[in-house]
């Protein structure tokens, strides 16, 4: 029986809606809530990945908000995707301090799909920012990362929300965020962009449904009606996702105290 049990923090999908995450971490750090593996897809990945990688978190939220999110993208012909993703990876780069999995202080674990087997795949060596680019990578927008015969992309074709790959590490608890279908979300269909990820959220719902309710906590963020390239908005995201994130709080506290007292038949301790 081990000592202390085993907190999954899960990251949605959702892009920009993901900047969501950041403000829940916050949260959890500022309450003392412990969580001792990160399993992100997405957006998810991405936002947990860097935090993994000893990016402080408030930081984050700065360069977030102030950053020219234009810079990143690299257009080219559209032969595997408008983009060509060059600047997205140098960036991530940049972030993760080029660690690979096994230079990480928390666990961490990155969803993808591989094209070739149609399957969900998830990555726990190598290079994080090159799993995160793998995960990020919308299919028909970013260029797929080719990982010998594998050809991967985003992770939320197959798993929007991975609490299955949480609890097959071990889990004993799981902390959930959703960032795609909570209340009020609304549909907008302008461009390409649109059509794509509103097509993946409408293939993912099922899935999501089967997977959401083995979440010990589900936390979803109020940024329905935020659209998935609204990054200039980071600061609202951020914000939506530590009120979403205080709103639980005691939720989580009393999920982490049950199951000290049953599996130490005595109360949890208090925190110094």
């Amino acid at each position: 029986m081990n000592n202390q049990p085993c907190i999954a923090l899960v990251l949605g999908a959702g892009s920009a809606r993901g900047l969501a995450h950041i403000g829940v971490i916050q949260v959890l750090l500022e309450h003392q809530v412990p969580f001792n593996l990160i399993v992100g897809s997405s957006m998810g990945a991405m936002i947990g990945g860097i935090y993994a990688c000893g990016t402080d978190i408030y930081m984050l939220d700065r360069l977030v908000e102030y950053m020219n999110h234009g810079v990143l993208y690299d257009v080219n012909l559209p032969r595997l995707g408008f983009m060509a993703g060059r600047k997205i990876s140098a960036f991530l780069d940049l972030l993760t301090k080029k660690k690979t999995f096994d230079q990480l202080e928390i666990p961490l674990l990155v969803v993808a799909t591989d094209l070739v087997t149609g399957k969900r795949v998830v990555i726990d060596e190598g290079s994080v920012a090159q799993a995160i680019r793998a995960s990020i990578s919308i299919p028909g927008i970013f260029r797929p990362v080719r990982d010998g015969e594998r050809i991967l992309v985003d992770g939320a074709v197959t798993d929007r929300l991975p609490v299955i790959p949480a609890r097959e590490r071990g889990a004993d608890i799981v902390i959930a965020v959703d960032v795609t279908f909570g209340e009020g979300k609304q549909v907008v269909i302008r461009n390409t962009w649109d059509v794509i990820m509103t097509s993946l959220e409408i293939l993912q719902r099922q899935q999501f449904d089967a997977v959401s309710c083995q979440a010990d906590v589900l936390i979803q963020p109020a940024v329905g009606g935020y659209l998935p390239q609204d990054f200039d908005r980071s600061g609202e995201l951020v914000d939506l996702g530590r009120e979403a994130a205080l709103a639980r709080i005691e939720e989580i506290k009393a999920v982490i105290r049950r199951w000290w007292e049953t599996n130490h038949q005595s109360p949890a301790p208090e925190k110094q």
